[in-house]
Parts: C-alpha cells; sequence; structure tokens
C-alpha cells in the first residue's frame, strides 16, 4: 500500500520512493516524550529587576538570631550568663559604681589553719625501689617484689569456682552411672568383661598384621588400576583398624547394646 508515490524520469527510467503509513504516528510518539527545555533551557529568561541588585556579603552565611523567641543563648565565658528571649547582658558599671566594702568576718584563719595542720594525719610517702644507678625509681606495689598473695587468708585454697567444677562433673558422672546401671538392669546392654575386651584387642592387631604384610607385599609402582585400587582399599582398612585399637586401648570399660 503506497501513501505517497513520486515519479522521477531519470534516463527514461520511472522509480518509485515507498512512505510508510506509520510515519505521521511515529512523528507523534517522538514530540510527545521530548523534554521542553532540557538541552538549551527555557526560550526567553526574565532579566532581574534593577531595584534588586546584589549587595556586599549578601552571599555570605548569616548566624540565625536566637536573642527573640524561646531560644537561648549560651555564653561559656564567666562574665557572661545563659541569655533567654528579650533578655540583655548585665551592663557594665559605671565608673561612680563603687563595690560593697566594710563586710568582715569573725573567723580567725590563722588559728583555724593551725587547728586544721595540727588534727590532720601526715602522709605516708609512697614506697618505691630504684633499679639503675641514676636513681630512678618505681612503686614498689607494682613491681611484684612485696607478698601480697601469699599474705591472703585464702592463699594455699581451692577456688570456689574450681570446688563447683569438681562438683558438677562428679554429679554428671553419678547421673550417668545410674543410668549405666537401668540399662544393664533392663537388659538393653552389657558390659564386655576384661577377657573379652583383650580378646578383641588382640583380634584387631592381628586383622591389622595380616593387612600390613598383605601391604607389604605389593609392588612399589602402581602402573595399572587394579593395583591403585587394592592399595587404597589395604590402606583404609589399615587405618580404620587403627583407629579401633586407640578406642578399646583408651577406654577401659566398654558397653555393648542389645539388639
Amino acid at each position: 500500500i503506497l501513501n505517497v508515490v513520486l515519479h522521477t524520469v531519470i534516463f527514461g527510467l520511472v522509480y518509485y520512493r515507498h512512505t510508510s503509513k506509520f510515519r505521521e504516528t511515529v512523528k507523534e510518539e517522538t514530540q510527545r516524550h521530548k523534554a521542553p527545555n532540557k538541552t538549551m533551557g527555557p526560550v526567553k529568561v526574565d532579566v532581574p529587576s534593577p531595584e534588586k541588585f546584589l549587595q556586599k556579603h549578601s552571599k555570605e552565611p548569616k548566624l540565625a538570631d536566637n536573642r527573640k523567641g524561646d531560644d537561648c543563648i549560651d555564653f561559656t565565658e564567666k562574665p557572661l550568663k545563659k541569655l533567654c528571649g528579650d533578655q540583655k547582658k548585665p551592663r557594665l558599671p559605671l565608673r561612680t559604681d563603687h563595690p560593697v566594702m566594710g563586710i568582715q568576718t569573725k573567723k580567725n584563719f590563722i588559728k583555724t589553719n593551725a587547728v586544721e595542720t595540727i588534727m590532720s594525719v601526715p602522709k605516708k610517702p609512697q614506697p618505691n625501689y630504684v633499679d639503675t644507678r641514676r636513681g630512678d625509681k618505681q612503686l614498689l606495689d607494682t613491681s611484684g617484689l612485696v607478698p601480697k598473695f601469699t599474705n591472703k587468708k585464702d592463699y594455699g585454697q581451692t577456688p570456689e569456682y574450681l570446688i563447683k567444677r569438681n562438683e558438677e562433673v562428679q554429679r554428671a558422672q553419678e547421673e550417668y552411672d545410674a543410668y549405666i546401671k537401668e540399662r544393664i538392669r533392663q537388659g538393653s546392654m552389657k558390659q564386655l568383661s576384661d577377657e573379652e575386651r583383650d580378646a578383641v584387642l588382640q583380634g584387631l592387631k592381628k586383622n591389622w598384621g595380616e593387612l600390613h604384610h598383605q601391604y607389604q607385599g605389593i609392588s612399589v609402582v602402581t602402573d595399572t588400576t587394579p593395583k591403585k585400587y587394592r592399595k587404597e582399599r589395604l590402606e583404609t582398612e589399615m587405618k580404620q583398624l587403627e583407629k579401633d585399637i586407640d578406642m578399646i586401648e583408651r577406654h577401659k570399660t566398654i558397653y555393648i547394646a542389645n539388639k
């Protein structure tokens, strides 16, 4: 479908130029999504009034005036105090103003100082020790030379936290022993005797010796897959037997659950 057909005759030939029917729609959508004044700004800018000219120090930050309203100004210096609202600073004294004079006290400072000095306890000098020939002093209390801990009342006694811990361990052991006795009485488990334990231990060591003999008979070069698998299998079985032997040797009492 052709909306516009242009005929151009060049060298006796006729060419037809195609024009899409969506051309106007594309133009409208393009104009609709354009942001006005996005790149170059507005077309016309209002000129500032001559009466509002830039003054000196007009762009410098100004401090807020807190003397009005409920806000307060806190003057940290001693002659000045905290001013709130419309309060003003205290006025300066005039030249004709005179300080209040004639106030006297009946306190006898000489006698008072003498009594305080007589009744005061003299300070004890700190015990020091000299560790260099130049006379450098160090505190004796923090040096470790004073036997402080040996003079304590509880010196040489077991600390309370260790006593509590031992009691907790003993209580847990008693509960465990009671549980084991109850399970043995019910017949759900049994304890291995010393003869049975030794027999099991000897059997494990014998099996380990046989596997070790087979392991020593393997060729040094494992160039085939079966040799490699056999070596890995023997090493795994020997490690497992070593773990079992170590566990039985470390535990004197062994219980076995009855199925």
